[in-house]
């Protein structure tokens, strides 16, 4: 068999182009409807255009149904009705997976009209909300924010685990100078566990003292956001600050375990305060 016996009946890549475009445009509930119907016609016949538009209307319907038929019957005529189905949907799908894990530019202080982005402190009240199970929260430094301080609280009277993770201050020999996080959530109690770095731990002959100045906000392992940003008012709000918010599971829970392994009493160097 040669390469061109081989690759007959394949839809072409125009056709290919064009599902996964559809499967980006339109809404699940047309990709299901559409499907349907094209997984009932053997071929690309007359009406299937107008099947697909009564399927299910919606506005700019008929022009994409008549851009697939179109496609279909210029490219792969013999293509039958069930695999072009099969590749709606599996471009759709593959669509809503690339949604999920996609990430989102998060700023604070002075914005620009160059790209469409989301304001820090809108982003950690909503990860904190979205918290059903674990809330991570990992910060050098941290001041005022009642407003977090305020979800937290909420967040652990619904029954979730909450990690505060965030740099000694001077008095424990660390070099946070004022309130340190552990003050900041003091109101909670033990309904917030915090950990610490601890100064012993990480001095190293020779050399400034390490600090803890990772800044990380982690819902469940759904969906993180790691920052420039402090958890302070100022940080939150005003200052030029810029992070992402990750919604790649596989991503966050590699993260999360990071932060699980450095609190493990056994072999982690974080220590419970």
């Amino acid at each position: 068999m040669n390469p061109s016996e081989a690759t007959a009946g394949l839809p072409s890549e125009a056709l290919a182009q064009t599902v996964a475009e559809l499967a980006a445009e339109l809404p699940a509930g047309h990709v299901a409807a559409w499907a349907g119907v094209l997984a009932s016609v053997q071929r690309s016949e007359a009406t299937v255009e107008a099947a697909l538009i009564d399927a299910r209307p919606g506005y700019a319907v008929a022009a994409h149904a008549r851009r697939l038929v179109a496609v279909w019957r210029s490219h792969a005529p013999d293509l039958p009705g069930a695999a072009v189905a099969l590749a709606l949907r599996s471009a759709a799908h593959l669509q809503r997976r690339a949604e999920v894990r996609r990430t989102e530019l998060v700023v604070s202080g002075p914005s620009s009209p160059a790209v469409a982005v989301r304001l820090t402190r809108s982003v950690v009240v909503e990860l904190i909300r979205q918290a059903r199970r674990s809330l991570l929260m990992v910060s050098f430094a941290a001041y005022g924010v009642a407003e977090v301080v305020a979800e937290v609280s909420a967040a652990a009277d619904r029954g979730v685990r909450v990690d505060l993770v965030s740099e000694s201050g001077t008095a424990d020999g660390g070099p946070l100078r004022g309130v340190t996080g552990a003050d900041v959530f003091a109101g909670l109690g033990d309904r917030v566990t915090c950990w610490h770095w601890p100064v012993a731990a990480r001095r190293q002959p020779g050399r400034s003292l390490p600090a803890l100045h990772a800044k990380v906000i982690a819902a469940d392992t759904d969906a993180a956001l790691v920052s420039s940003a402090n958890l302070t008012d100022r940080a939150l709000s005003d200052n030029l600050e810029v992070g992402v918010v990750v919604r790649d599971p596989d991503a966050v829970r590699r993260l999360v375990d990071h932060f699980a392994a450095l609190t493990d009493p056994r072999a982690g160097v974080l220590r419970r305060l």
